[in-house]
């Protein structure tokens, strides 16, 4: 009778699944986005699963490694002198390893631009499917809200874990076999700078996307936009944290690991020369004062960026790249609302 006059049948409401994880496994959009795109999902635990195994290989042959390498002291006035005594096969291996794991973390950047420009927003849209799932009572905002949120949590996910695990295979070796903390890979794939780059990217594509609305138009300009982008914070990317001046002996006898930005001398007149390298390689005051005399000049100078600003530089860097990726969200979302209400 309940059924026929419309009335819910009496007794406690059955339990319902939640929408997101219903049968043990995600469901609605969540599901959707992973279905709709499982090849490029495929792809990138795929690429995960080499980068964890390729790190797990490099740490375990480090020590074989470092045996390979003089010591090299932070406090030594002439760092050339230590580095590589011998090659051997875990050192080829090692450094060649290392170099490519950074290179594929650094650079993930175009390729999540390119596949969210491509694949994510601007395929969707130029097929159809975008507006089919608006008559399916899913709103446009829902819609590019989850195509953001699910690809976001995979690859913040699997980006922090080959940054931890690269960390983890680094101690194990020298750093004579991968590159100074300042080199562009190095620096990008140690911290959260990778995460943030690979955020912007993932940004920066879904607005190309919609913007274009058809999917290798959206590629080449998100992979353009990620080029600037990426090219202008390489070039600035020592002028983001205050560096340090060091004057007389102490700018010739800087800690192994240290950038120098910029180096030169005082004249007698008071004329700053920013290329001599007249007295470098100096190891004593008395030798330092026989120089000066020498060289006619009185002073020498060197800014450079030392190996503990990589925090403050990797937050900085980090910021502006989320700051980028929070504006290019707004402008994808203020977009899409425009066009469709």
């Amino acid at each position: 009778m309940s059924t026929l006059t419309g009335q819910r049948p009496s007794g406690p409401a059955p339990h319902r699944p939640s929408a997101l994880t219903r049968y043990g496994r995600p469901t609605g959009l969540t599901w959707t986005v992973l279905r709709l795109h499982r090849t490029a999902l495929y792809v990138w635990g795929a690429a995960l699963l080499t980068v964890v195994a390729a790190l797990v290989w490099m740490h375990a042959i480090g020590p074989d490694a470092r045996a390979a390498t003089g010591g090299c002291d932070a406090a030594d006035p002439f760092p050339m002198d230590c580095g590589i005594i011998q090659e051997t096969e875990a050192h080829k291996i090692y450094a060649n390893g290392l170099a490519l794991v950074s290179a594929c973390v650094t650079y993930l950047m175009y390729a999540v631009a390119v596949w969210a420009g491509a694949a994510l927003t601007g395929r969707e849209l130029e097929s159809g499917t975008a507006r089919l799932a608006w008559t399916q009572s899913v709103t446009p905002a829902r819609w590019l809200a989850t195509r953001l949120a699910v690809p976001a949590v995979l690859l913040t996910a699997g980006t922090t874990l080959a940054v931890l695990l690269g960390d983890w295979a680094r101690r194990a070796g020298n750093q004579e076999l991968f590159g100074g903390w300042f080199d562009t890979n190095v620096f990008i794939s140690s911290g959260p700078a990778a995460v943030a780059y690979a955020l912007a990217g993932l940004a920066l594509g879904a607005l190309a996307g919609l913007a274009l609305r058809r999917a290798l138009p959206a590629a080449a300009a998100a992979l353009a936009a990620a080029y600037v982008l990426h090219e202008v914070l390489d070039r600035f990317r020592m002028s983001l944290w205050p560096a340090e001046t060091a004057t007389g002996l102490s700018a010739l006898r800087l800690p192994n690991g240290t950038l120098v930005l910029e180096h030169g001398a005082v004249t007698g007149d008071g004329e700053r020369l920013s290329t001599s390298m007249a007295c470098v390689g100096t190891d004593s005051a008395a030798a330092l004062e026989r120089c000066v005399k020498g060289s006619g000049l009185t002073d020498f100078w060197t800014t450079y960026q030392p190996e503990s600003h990589f925090w403050p530089l990797q937050f900085v860097e980090s910021g502006l790249l989320l700051a980028v990726t929070g504006l290019a969200a707004a402008a994808a979302f203020a977009l899409l609302r425009r066009r469709h209400a």
